[in-house]
């Protein structure tokens, strides 16, 4: 039994997965799947730092993925912090926080590791019998793309662009006018039939839109929900698509960078195979099972003590 833990921007992603009989060409098994929506990105990308408040809440969220784990009878673990968690000027202090008060491990990724993760773990293995398409995750901290062609990886990006960040106004010009021109540049050398899409707000829009099974996108549908959603308040949001508050702001951003990458690349529709970075971080630990052993599960988590 093996857990992966998505320590992002907008939130904490955990996943339990049985994988005694995964296979390159079966998706991850969710034997327990758990959304924290601890948006550790508003802190840092306005302050630099994470409050005393939002440390409280992460410290009782790995407290209690401890105590899950435990419960599962997970064997090993392993659990990835990406964009704000880089970011932050108190992050390594509040891991050796963690470390100190539950025994558990967390590692800071760059973001070229955390597209890479997917594509070496061969999560996206169903999706790319294609002659050339794009990988693109949209986070809240941070968008990663990765260039494949013929089912090979032949360049992957990070950029400082992601959903929580656009709303606290924190890309830089500079940031914004690289992913563009990377974007055009892409689109250039390898006409992409397709987007991979990834992400919470994408897997919404999938389900908004009632694509199953992996069924596409079209660019024009996406432009549709992505205009008429600019037009309502977050209230409206809600109300209309059925949206919880910590979906329906960052949502409208979400569709403007894939929306961007389609303009860019001419890319004409999107493939959303509902994957993440947890399915993908599984996958890595069941290739590289010989290399677990600093991941065991801890056996007696100092919980309890007073933050």
């Amino acid at each position: 039994m093996l857990a992966a833990i998505d320590v992002g921007s907008n939130a904490i992603r955990f996943l339990i997965s049985n994988v005694e009989e995964l296979t390159p060409e079966k998706p991850v098994k969710k034997n327990a799947y758990l959304r924290i929506p601890i948006r550790l990105g508003t802190d840092v990308f306005l302050y630099g730092a994470i409050s005393e408040q939002k440390q409280a809440a992460f410290l009782d969220a790995m407290s209690g993925v401890a105590h899950i784990m435990r419960a599962y009878g997970v064997d090993h673990y392993r659990i990835c912090a990406t964009s704000a968690m880089r970011d932050a000027a108190n992050g390594q202090d509040i891991m050796n926080m963690v470390r100190e008060r539950t025994g558990l491990r967390i590692d800071i990724i760059s973001g070229l590791e955390e597209a890479k993760i997917l594509f070496n773990a061969n999560a996206l293995i169903r999706y790319t019998d294609v002659r050339s398409a794009l990988y693109v995750d949209v986070g809240g901290g941070s968008t990663e793309v990765v260039a494949l062609r013929d089912g090979k990886l032949m360049e992957a990006f990070s950029f400082q662009l992601g959903t929580v960040r656009i709303l606290a106004k924190a890309v830089a010009p500079e940031e914004r006018q690289r992913f563009d021109t990377e974007m055009r540049r892409l689109g250039e050398a390898y006409a992409p039939q397709c987007v991979i899409a990834s992400g919470g707000n994408i897997n919404k829009v999938a389900k908004l839109l009632e694509k199953r099974d992996g069924k596409p996108v079209g660019a024009p549908e996406l432009r549709a929900l992505h205009k008429d959603m600019q037009g309502l308040t977050l209230k409206e949001r809600m109300d209309k698509y059925g949206l919880n508050a910590y979906r329906a702001d960052v949502i409208v951003p979400a569709l403007g960078i894939f929306l961007g990458v389609v303009d860019a690349t001419g890319a004409k529709q999107l493939v959303i195979p509902k994957i993440g970075l947890v399915d993908g971080i599984i996958r890595h630990m069941w290739l590289n099972a010989d290399t677990l052993e600093d991941r065991a599960c801890p056996k007696d988590p100092l919980l309890g003590k007073a933050f």
